[in-house]
């Protein structure tokens, strides 16, 4: 019973930053791309997707690590099932996010 506890209560944790992580990034990247645009920067659209891109590759991490943790509660078939196809999407969505962030010169990378 415990443990169920601190599993559940890690698991809203993880998928709560994961979340909040995505949306930091988002307004973020929406400030500086406005930023941008009015001419109070001169930052670059790659540079802004670059910053964008990489929060949301942390945040999916969370993201699955929640969705890992809720199917160690309830490892029913379906469940398995889920957790299989929210891995794989974001396996993939993960792969060319990072591919994107690999084309970056050495010294944009965080």
């Amino acid at each position: 019973m415990i443990l169920e506890t601190f599993i559940g209560i890690a698991e809203i944790v993880l998928g709560t930053f994961g979340a909040l992580f995505i949306v930091y990034g988002a307004a973020i990247a929406i400030i500086e791309l406005l930023a941008r645009e009015t001419r109070l920067r001169k930052q670059s659209y790659h540079d802004i997707r670059w910053f964008f891109t990489t929060r949301i590759l942390i945040g999916l991490e969370f993201f699955v690590a929640a969705d890992v943790l809720k199917t160690i509660l309830e490892p029913t078939l379906e469940d398995l099932t889920i957790l299989g196809a929210l891995v794989a999407i974001r396996t993939v969505v993960s792969y060319f996010l990072g591919q994107e962030v690999k084309e970056l010169p050495e010294e944009r990378k965080l």
